[in-house]
């Protein structure tokens, strides 16, 4: 691929983003959410084929069944050595909010809600915490493809490379048994998870928090 000419096209395409957020006034007849959500499409597809050129890390979105909340999330972590499992809510239409309020999540009551428990197979590795939206254009994957609030894949990743260079020095090292492994990214509002696993699978519940946190305790320990 031309690098030169792929480089020009993103900043081209940058610069369209930023007239279309600079001009957005709908009520005016301006540019709209729609617009600029095309434009940062464009942006993020041509930072994915830069990257892809120069052999770098970069993130592609996956085939994921949900959107998370964007707002308050709430993701929970369960893990041990042999098991891996992340709970959030469910991005939903909250048809009883009409915006003149602000909803004070609580996980610890008994709101019937629609959450997703995610578990993740053949799990080498995992990362939870900083950073969250605010500085998210810290992390190194951003400007390579990071999309927000999506669940990715990234390809080439670094952190993949580093530990199975560790793991090379055991007598019984096999290359063969790192061609399944994934580092996957979950931006989060107020935190981000990734980890480097074979493969997830996604459940859709409707209950409370706490409910399906006792469960997945126990899923966790094994009843």
């Amino acid at each position: 691929m031309d690098v030169d000419a792929i480089e020009r096209r993103l900043a081209a395409a940058r610069e369209e983003e930023q007239a279309v957020y600079r001009g957005m006034d709908p009520a005016k007849g301006g540019r709209t959410w729609e617009e600029f959500w095309a434009a940062s499409d464009v942006v993020l597809q041509l930072e994915r084929e830069l990257a892809a050129a120069k052999g770098e890390e970069h993130a592609v979105p996956i085939d994921f069944p949900v959107l998370w909340d964007i707002g308050a999330p709430a993701p929970h972590l369960l893990q041990s050595d042999r098991k891996t499992l992340l709970i959030f809510r469910i991005n939903e239409q909250d048809t009883d909010w009409d915006g003149t309020f602000v909803r004070i999540v609580d996980t610890g009551d008994e709101t019937i809600e629609a959450l997703a428990l995610v578990q993740f197979f053949g799990v080498t590795a995992t990362r939870f915490g900083d950073p969250n939206d605010e500085v998210a254009h810290g992390h190194p994957l951003h400007g390579r493809g990071l999309d927000a609030y999506r669940a990715q894949r990234v390809v080439s990743s670094r952190w993949l490379a580093e530990l199975e260079a560790i793991n090379r020095v055991h007598s019984l090292y096999d290359p063969e048994s790192w061609r399944d492994s994934n580092h996957y990214v979950f931006w989060f509002h107020d935190s981000t998870f990734e980890c480097i696993a074979r493969s997830f699978t996604v459940e859709v519940f409707r209950e409370s928090f706490a409910d399906l946190l006792a469960r997945t305790c126990r899923r966790l320990l094994g009843n």
